[in-house]
This record gives structure tokens, C-alpha cells and sequence, in this order.
């Protein structure tokens, strides 16, 4: 969605606050009186509207793309470039499968994006075990590269940097407000993509914010580079990527989503 800029200037012509000109909206006024209200008030262009989600059954709203809706894995693809095979419930809901040998593995939306706010629901199953990041790892990935972790982390301690609501490796998050295993959480994700230097440094970093049960955990926070398990970030330019929903190779029960969609900003 593109935004438009409004521009309103006032020029002080004269010692007298009644000797003034205006430039609104890059039209000069020869008004040469004190301001009214009137002046700063602008109609157009006009804001479009959209139909905000319904609360009651967690819908999106009418501008968002939805990536999953409970249904099927139409917009999904195997990060091996093959299938999205992962398990649909009865319930809405999608299962990560972790057997790499059937199917299963990561998965990666078919279309890339840039600049977006994306709505995303997970559930660590109730029944979870495994201790510190052995218990319900995954992780989101702007753009492919840049990993916002999910872990059960209700009551359950890792290095803070790689907990829920973590910028992997490089931001803890301010809180943690996880739910308890069995109940889902919700990531509102705000994401503003780099822009590169001609010799492949950042000119503008990514940033990222995250609410997290409704709660600020990332505040347009700065990374530095890629998110990466061993060794510190790099910088790797790049363009428009897609969204990633990690398969971890952790031996606890896989935890399932719901609920996912985009808007572009």
C-alpha cells in the first residue's frame, strides 16, 4: 500500500503574524491574515477504507492476503522446492511435519514480499516435552533470511536471545508474555525491508517490530544481518523474499499454525 505525503508549509513574509503567506499543498496563498483552522485541514486525497477483521472469529481484514486460512497450502511450497506437505486439521489448524524423508521439512510462501505487516497464531501441543530449545522450535523468517523465533517458552528458560518473540541471536525480546502449552499465541509482526549500498552493505537496515499476545516485544528494533544458529550476522543483499515457517529438528511434539496473512505496506 503506497503512502501519500502531505505537505503543508507556513512562510513568516513579515515581522507581523498578519503578514504571512501559506503554501498548502503546493498551491501559494496570498491570504495575508492570521491563521484559521481551516487552513491546515486537508480532504484529499481521500483514505481508503477497508473492512477491518472480525474480532469474533479472528478474521482478516478485507486489504490482507491471506496465506492460510485452514483450509489447504495453495500459497505454501517446500523450501526443497517441492510440495508443501504438512499436516491440515479438521480444525483450521496445520501441523509442522518434521519427516524430511515424507514430505516434510520447512515451507515458504510462492509469492515475495517487502514491506508488510503480517498476522500469525501458534500453539505448542499440551502435551509438549523437551527442555530449553528441545520444545516446540520454530521460527518465522522475513524475507527468507531474517528469523523471529517461536519456542514454548511458558515455563521454560533458553538463552534470551533465542526465546520467544527473540530476534534470533541478536534481540531478546522486552517481555515474555507466552501462553501456557495447548493455547495459542498470536505474533503481529511489522516489517520494513533493507536497502543496499552499490557494494552490498546496508544504506537502510531491516527493522522489525513485533506484538506478541498483544504485548510490544520488539520496537522497531534494527538487525544487523542474518539471523544464524553458529557464527555472528551477515550481510547478504538481496530483494523481495518470502515468508518461511521453520521445520526444527528438535525431537518434541511439532507445534501447529493458524490463521496467517499480509498486508503490504
Amino acid at each position: 500500500m503506497k503512502k501519500t505525503i502531505f505537505i503543508l508549509v507556513a512562510c513568516v513574509c513579515g515581522a507581523s503574524a498578519h503578514a504571512q503567506q501559506y503554501v498548502i499543498n503546493g498551491t501559494k496563498s496570498e491570504k495575508t491574515k492570521a491563521m484559521e483552522p481551516t487552513m491546515t485541514e486537508l480532504y484529499f486525497p481521500k483514505v481508503e477504507k477497508i473492512t477491518p477483521g472480525d474480532q469474533a472469529t479472528a478474521s482478516a481484514p478485507s486489504d490482507a492476503i491471506v496465506l492460510f486460512d485452514g483450509k489447504d497450502l495453495s500459497k505454501w511450497i517446500n523450501t526443497n522446492g517441492k510440495e508443501a506437505l504438512w499436516k491440515i486439521n479438521g480444525d483450521g489448524t496445520m501441523t509442522v511435519n518434521k519427516d524430511t524423508k515424507n514430505g516434510g521439512g520447512s515451507i515458504q510462501t510462492k509469492e515475495s514480499f517487502h514491506d508488510y505487516q503480517l498476522h500469525l497464531e501458534w500453539c505448542a501441543p499440551a502435551n509438549i516435552t523437551g527442555a530449553g530449545q528441545s520444545r516446540g522450535n520454530s521460527g518465522v523468517y522475513m524475507q527468507g533470511m531474517y528469523e523471529i523465533q517461536i519456542l514454548d517458552n511458558y515455563e521454560n528458560e533458553t538463552y534470551v536471545n533465542g526465546q520467544a518473540g527473540s530476534l534470533y541471536k541478536q534481540s531478546a525480546p522486552l517481555v515474555n508474555p507466552c501462553r501456557k502449552p495447548g493455547e495459542w499465541n498470536v505474533y503481529d509482526i511489522i516489517y520494513k525491508a533493507p536497502t543496499f549500498n552499490d557494494n552490498g552493505t546496508y544504506r537502510t537496515f531491516p527493522l522489525v517490530t513485533v506484538i506478541f499476545n498483544g504485548v510490544i516485544v520488539q520496537n522497531n528494533t534494527q538487525l544487523i544481518g542474518t539471523t544464524e544458529y553458529i557464527g555472528l550476522p551477515t550481510v547478504k543483499p538481496h530483494g523481495d523474499g518470502p515468508i518461511l515457517l521453520q521445520c526444527h529438528g528438535d525431537p518434541s511434539e511439532p507445534i501447529s499454525f493458524r490463521n496467517i496473512w499480509i498486508r503490504k505496506l
